[in-house]
């Protein structure tokens, strides 16, 4: 496995980024969430074979990577998702989780 770093479209926040950390963390391990810089960026330990599927669930949950090119619907419903992610991100950060 090698580290490799994703521009990600959506990532707004804190709450954002806990919401990225705790929601892949099973399946990808450890992420990183760069917020100092636009598009934001994470980075992970991730061989390239597994590179779809962390695609895939950063799209599931309203984040899409800043290279995929949406249409309209795709791009509101991912943006509608990503607001949700994260107020939950924000509220489990504020539980303490």
């Amino acid at each position: 496995m090698k580290k490799q770093i994703f521009k990600v479209q959506n990532v707004k926040c804190g709450g954002c980024a806990n919401t990225l950390t705790t929601k892949l963390k099973s399946e990808f391990g450890e992420i990183e969430v760069n917020l100092e810089v636009m598009p934001r960026e994470i980075s992970l330990e991730i061989e390239d074979t597994k590179v779809p599927a962390l695609r895939e669930a950063l799209k599931s949950l309203g984040y899409p990577m800043a290279d995929e090119t949406l249409g309209f619907v795709e791009n509101t419903t991912a943006q509608a998702k990503s607001f949700v992610s994260c107020a939950v991100g924000k509220f489990e950060v504020a539980k303490g989780k």
